[in-house]
């Protein structure tokens, strides 16, 4: 019995007093035709993710850490090609040119899978956000059932309005820009004289986003219908092509 007890406080120990110990699993999905390079960008201090990017082929799945109260990012990289010593070159979500992120975020456009683990009154926080634009649809699915679980399935860049298109190397559209990204104004960006909620208001743009992906962030101040929350602790899948 006295081993089984420091076995027993050894896992409490280091799996749950730990302060950042592994306590969350997130499972990647591609149900996508082509390769998708996940990205993940912790937040700054907070502890960080188990990875920083990854190739997932189409229909793969793969596994990965996230400490208790994990905060950042995850978004798709595609029309990527390999290079050398850990190159990768994205035609869309690029970070840097290496597979491993390292820190760094995605280029926008980039659909934003965003995370705030271990939150405001025992929960976590998540969203979809295309405030940044818009690349591989995708979707966040809480293992914890009753969560919500938010998606933008459509695929935004083949109704793209050619204002706001980014093209590929051969001419596709690989991507979407969001209003703020493409004309860089305070009024699409919700910043100086329109930096509040009451004085930032949904424009033709963020509208297009929001009737393609009605649960995903559209702008800025989108808040009502595009945040959700679940009880800390859960399990969490990133479907790629839902």
């Amino acid at each position: 019995m006295g081993s089984l007890r420091s076995i027993l406080l050894f896992f409490y120990l280091v799996f749950v007093s730990t302060p950042g110990a592994m306590a969350a699993t997130f499972t990647f999905r591609n149900n996508c035709r082509e390769t998708i390079y996940p990205g993940v960008q912790t937040n700054p201090g907070r502890p960080a993710f188990q990875t920083t990017g990854f190739a997932l082929q189409p229909g793969a799945t793969a596994r990965y850490h996230a400490p208790a109260n994990w905060a950042g990012r995850i978004w798709p990289r595609h029309r990527c090609s390999p290079g050398g010593g850990g190159g990768l070159s994205c035609a869309s979500g690029d970070c840097g040119g290496r597979l491993e992120c390292g820190g760094a975020g995605g280029a926008p456009p980039a659909t934003l899978a965003e995370f705030t683990l271990a939150g405001h009154a025992g929960n976590d926080f998540y969203d979809v956000s295309n405030v940044d634009g818009f690349n591989v649809p995708l979707r966040i699915a809480p293992a914890r059932h009753g969560c919500g679980a938010p998606a933008c399935a459509a695929d935004i860049s083949a109704a793209c309005p050619p204002e706001l298109a980014v093209k590929g190397p051969g001419g596709a559209t690989v991507g979407c820009k969001s209003a703020c990204l493409a004309f860089n104004t305070d009024a699409f960006c919700c910043r100086g004289a329109y930096g509040t909620p009451d004085k930032c208001r949904p424009s033709m743009y963020s509208e297009f986003f929001k009737h393609k992906c009605p649960q995903a962030y559209s702008y800025a101040y989108d808040d009502r219908s595009s945040t959700f929350t679940c009880a800390t602790g859960g399990d969490y899948n990133i479907v790629f092509c839902p």
